[in-house]
C-alpha cells in the first residue's frame, strides 16, 4: 500500500502525491512548484503523473515536472493534454511505476467529455467529477453523462476514500442543506465540516458511503430530494431530470 500525501495548490485546489518507498505518483497536478518542494523534502522520484482531464489547474504542471523527472504520464485520450505518454479511454488497468498496485480506470464523462477517474487500493481519485458533497460543473458533457458517471462511481465499495481535486465540502454542504434539510446524517456532517475549516483543517478525503448518505448528487431518488428538485424546474421525476434541476440550482446558489 502506498502513502498518500495531500499538496494544496492555487485557492483550493489539491494535488495528490502517492509515496512508495522513494517513488511518487502525482495526481493532477495543475502546478508543478509545491510538487517539487514536496518531492525535495521527501528525498523522492516522480514515477508517475496521473491526469483526470485537461483544465490548466489539474494538468498546467506537467511539463515542468518532465523537465526534472522521466516520469510516464497517464491521462485521457480524448483530451488535447500536452506530455501524455500512455493514453487511456476508460476501462483499462494500470500499474504506475514504483507502487505496486494497480489502478481500474474509468470513463466518467460529464465536468469535460474525455474525464477519467482512477481507482485503486481503496482509493478513488476522481478529479472534478464527484466532490465531497457535490460534483464538478458541466462544462462539455450533458445532465444524463454526470449522472451515469456519478451512479458509476457510487457502486464503487461504501469504504472507498474519495480524494476529489477541490476543498469545496463546505459551501456544497450548504447547498446539499437548501436540497434536503431533513437529512440527519446531512445536518451531522455539515456541523463537523464547518468545525474542521474553523480550526484550517482539510475535509478531503471523504468516502463512498458518506457521499451516498449526504450528496444530493448520488440521492436523486430520494423524496425530499424529489421534491426540492421540483420546485427549482424538474419537469418530471426521473433521476436525470432531478440531477439537472439540481445541477442548474447549484450554478446559481
Amino acid at each position: 500500500m502506498f502513502d498518500v500525501i495531500r499538496i494544496p495548490a492555487f485557492k483550493d485546489n489539491y494535488i495528490w502525491l502517492l509515496r512508495k518507498g522513494a517513488a511518487a505518483t502525482v495526481v493532477d497536478p495543475g502546478d508543478a512548484r509545491p510538487v517539487l518542494e514536496v518531492l525535495e523534502r521527501e528525498g523522492l522520484k516522480l514515477a508517475s503523473i496521473l491526469v483526470t482531464h485537461h483544465h490548466a489547474d489539474h494538468q498546467g504542471g506537467v511539463a515542468a515536472l518532465l523537465a526534472h523527472y522521466r516520469a510516464e504520464v497517464y491521462g485521457p485520450a480524448a483530451e488535447a493534454i500536452s506530455g501524455i505518454s500512455r493514453p487511456l479511454r476508460g476501462g483499462e488497468t494500470i500499474h504506475p511505476a514504483g507502487l505496486d498496485s494497480g489502478f481500474a480506470v474509468v470513463a466518467v464523462p460529464g465536468h469535460t467529455l474525455g474525464h477519467l477517474a482512477y481507482y485503486g487500493a481503496g482509493c478513488l481519485f476522481c478529479g472534478d467529477t464527484l466532490f465531497a458533497g457535490g460534483c464538478g460543473r458541466l462544462f462539455e458533457g450533458t445532465p444524463a453523462q454526470m449522472a451515469a458517471s456519478l451512479a458509476r462511481l457510487a457502486e464503487l465499495p461504501d469504504e472507498t476514500a474519495v480524494y476529489c481535486a477541490h476543498e469545496y465540502t463546505q459551501s456544497n454542504l450548504r447547498f446539499a442543506l437548501a436540497v434536503e434539510p431533513g437529512n440527519r446524517y446531512l445536518q451531522r456532517r455539515a456541523v463537523e465540516v464547518a468545525a474542521a475549516r474553523a480550526s484550517g483543517l482539510a475535509t478531503v478525503p471523504s468516502t463512498i458511503a458518506c457521499e451516498k448518505a449526504s450528496n444530493p448528487f448520488l440521492r436523486c431518488a430520494e423524496p425530499e430530494v424529489v421534491e426540492s428538485a421540483r420546485c427549482h424546474g424538474a419537469g418530471a421525476v426521473d433521476q436525470v431530470a432531478v440531477f439537472a434541476a439540481l445541477r442548474e440550482w447549484k450554478n446559481g446558489f
